[in-house]
């Protein structure tokens, strides 16, 4: 009893504190927010880069917690808020109210750290609006005997794929700028392809696509997208070819410039590279920029550039050509467009699927902060526009742009459950799972669940939860036995399999 009477003496004489510092309206406003739990961010500061464990927050109380992994001394500066000096193994925790929407940039102070890329933008999202309709009733359920198996722990990777024909590999591709294989089974302890020299990896930016030619076999060609230290992360699409001693090698000399963007700002590079059924080679290319130097979208539906578009070419040099475009690309011979242009109007298609059975093209577009979407293109359609920013989603973003025959999206959702970033995805085609044949995967940063998309005459037919969960999942791949994977930010790579 006297402990307790002790214990509410403190607190009364802690409020009392409180009101005589703060006045008694700050007061009681403090005491009103803390009766919302906010939300967590947790900041992981490496050298020279941040990881959160989420892109974007509501409104709100916020809190920080950011540990220093590093080997040098840090800080975490977001708006007017800052941690200490943070050594190596420290912590500390920011609590952080956000009034209204929009894009904060966060960078760590210490002299020259943010120019080595400790720096990034926190979306701060905007109310829901409401739900769109709900896809048709779907076709009897996917049998659900599925496992996760895993396949290896990597450094922050970002995709998997193997070359075509080749049974026993699979290639990982780090963020850092490292590509390992895995064979039979086991991890080659030498990468396959080393350019972490070359490549800017911060938040958004790095290694972030490959594909291998539909002859890697003979020529021993294949392609990687990356952000190179230049500008603001400048991308460059680079050919290699393979080492002639060793298969399990690249050439790391042998890189020749196929294409390069500027970008006007660090984020929304897209990287996904696949080669269609086609033959041709398919590029998501992010809008270059959430908002920070430029308004959100100001390059998606300008076809003078090559920013929130996805791209097709035949990347092969021909004579003095650095690559070629078919003439069967909707915007050949059209004045002011970029040839090169497939599809436009996005703006984050982090992921891209071009289905090889049907050369149907599926999109997951990462949202600005309420809707994400997954955009569909029948094969051999192209030139559709997916409508940023004009619409987020089918939801209307900016009423004062003008978006010329706006397809709808697919698929959209909202970020209701801790959802935040569309992860797409690929049809499957694995001969072990032939109930699920042709169906799209995708899933969410934020949540990692599993679904399917089945996909009849360019709507849904079907919408599955497949009971897979991959907690940070950022990206799917395919080997060359049509097994599917799924790739965690945080390391691990997971293999599709059926139950035993």
């Amino acid at each position: 009893m006297l402990l307790t009477r002790f214990l509410r003496s403190l607190r009364l004489a802690a409020l009392a504190g409180a009101l005589f510092l703060l006045g008694a309206a700050a007061a009681l406003a403090l005491v009103r927010r803390a009766s919302a739990a906010p939300v967590v961010v947790r900041v992981t500061m490496d050298d020279f880069r941040f990881v959160l464990s989420r892109p974007r927050v509501p409104t709100g109380a916020v809190r920080f917690e950011v540990v220093n992994r590093g080997a040098t001394v840090h800080d975490f500066a977001i708006g007017r808020a800052k941690t200490r000096l943070l050594s190596p193994g420290h912590s500390q925790t920011l609590l952080v109210r956000f009034a209204k929407a929009g894009r904060l940039a966060y960078r760590c102070t210490v002299a020259g750290h943010a120019a080595l890329g400790m720096k990034g933008t926190l979306v701060v999202g905007k109310p829901e609006p409401a739900p769109p309709p709900p896809p048709p009733a779907p076709p009897p359920p996917a049998p659900t005997g599925l496992r996760l198996t895993p396949v290896g722990s990597f450094d922050r990777p970002d995709f998997v794929t193997s070359p075509p024909g080749d049974p026993t590999r699979l290639f990982v591709v780090e963020q850092r700028g490292v590509i390992r294989v895995i064979d039979n089974g086991v991890v080659e302890p030498t990468p396959f392809l080393d350019i972490s020299d070359q490549v800017q990896e911060e938040n958004e930016t790095g290694l972030l696509g490959l594909a291998f030619a539909p002859d890697y076999a003979e020529s021993g060609l294949f392609y990687v997208y990356f952000n190179r230290h230049e500008g603001n992360g400048n991308v460059y699409l680079e050919e290699f070819h393979r080492s002639t001693s060793d298969p399990d090698q690249a050439d790391p000399y042998s890189a020749r410039v196929v294409l390069k963007i500027v970008k006007p700002w660090e984020n929304h590079n897209g990287g996904m590279l696949q080669f269609g059924p086609d033959g041709y080679l398919y590029v998501a290319v992010g809008d270059g920029d959430s908002g920070v130097l430029n308004p959100p979208g100001a390059f998606a539906q300008t076809l003078n550039d090559l920013l929130g578009n996805v791209l097709r070419i035949d990347p092969r040099a021909d004579g003095d050509l650095p690559y070629t475009v078919p003439d069967s690309n909707p915007f050949v011979g059209v004045s002011g467009a970029q040839p090169e242009i497939w599809a436009y109007g996005l703006r984050n298609p982090w992921r891209l699927w071009v289905d090889a059975g049907t050369g149907d093209l599926y999109i997951g577009d990462v949202g600005e902060g309420v809707r994400e979407e997954i955009d569909y293109e029948p094969a051999g359609k192209g030139g559709f526009n997916f409508g940023w920013p004009c619409f987020e989603g089918t939801a209307v973003f900016d009423a004062t742009a003008t978006c010329p025959g706006a397809a709808p999206p697919l698929l959209e959702y909202g970020h209701a459950g801790d959802l935040c970033a569309v992860i797409g995805g690929v049809v499957l085609h694995d001969p072990r799972l032939p109930s699920l044949d042709g169906r799209f995967l995708y899933s969410d940063l934020c949540g990692g669940e599993v679904y399917d998309l089945q996909v009849v005459n360019g709507a849904i037919a079907g919408h599955e939860d497949l009971k897979l969960n991959v907690p940070g999942a950022d990206s799917f791949g395919m080997d060359a036995l049509g097994r599917a994977y799924v790739v965690s930010v945080d390391g691990p790579v997971y293999r599709i399999d059926p139950s035993p």
